[in-house]
């Protein structure tokens, strides 16, 4: 998962309690759930993903990864890259992930908190780490989306890409789990700020989300609600920006 060489459509497979969930805005309590997250891998899979973005939400909640053995069933079944975020607090933590099979880690928290495991993840293992960079009101927020960290999403970018990350996952809280459309400008914003592949999230209801993300720059889109409520197929997403 080193690079994008073409933009990527990417099923997201977010676990809360043991099921596959969207929320929306990312509160607690808005999910809506889709069954078992070993059942929708392989749906995506046969839909023909070629990575899937993997999230344990009660790690992201609570500091620690929560949903493990549901995240190890998903990754034992797949063969497709796969990156992972939620609860991972840690270097070890992560190194463990990728010496498991994991092909990149996802830092929010952890990396706010403290910039340089970044550095120290990447050392170990290149172009390993993608760097979750949420926003609120144009603030940069952690803890689940919780608490804002008094930093732009640009500021933030330009640091971790010195630091060694390998990708920066922009996701737009203020439209997430909404499917309600997208905001282009804040992840072309990124794109201009930094040379690292920007990975939007957040929002995207139609195919016309998705063209518009590429066309902002993005170099991969993870798509959750509109997927699996049906607005559109995977293939038919894959499709509308290799066409474009």
């Amino acid at each position: 998962m080193s690079e994008f060489p073409t933009f990527q459509v990417i099923p997201a497979v977010d676990v809360q309690d043991g099921e596959v969930v969207q929320l929306v805005q990312g509160e607690r309590g808005t999910e809506k759930r889709y069954g078992d997250p070993v059942d929708a891998a392989r749906r995506w899979l046969d839909e023909g993903a070629e990575a899937l973005h993997l999230v344990d939400l009660d790690g992201a909640f609570e500091g620690q990864r929560a949903n493990a053995d549901a995240i190890d069933d998903v990754l034992e079944t797949v063969d497709v890259p796969t990156q992972l975020g939620g609860g991972i607090r840690t270097a070890d933590d992560a190194v463990d992930l990728l010496e498991r099979g994991v092909d990149r880690v996802i830092l929010g928290t952890a990396a706010v908190e403290n910039p340089e495991i970044v550095a120290e993840i990447s050392e170990r293992h290149p172009d390993s780490v993608v760097v979750s960079l949420d926003a609120k009101d144009g603030e940069v927020v952690v803890e689940g989306w919780t608490e804002g960290a008094g930093i732009s999403p640009v500021e933030a970018a330009e640091r971790y890409e010195e630091l060694g990350a390998a990708a920066i996952l922009f996701t737009n809280v203020d439209v997430e789990g909404q499917l309600e459309g997208v905001a282009t400008e804040p992840v072309r914003e990124l794109v201009d700020a930094t040379a690292i592949p920007v990975v939007a999230s957040g929002g995207v209801a139609t195919l016309e989300d998705v063209r518009d993300l590429k066309d902002a720059g993005a170099a991969a889109v993870v798509v959750g609600s509109a997927l699996y409520e049906g607005k559109f197929t995977l293939e038919e997403a894959q499709s509308v920006v290799d066409d474009s």
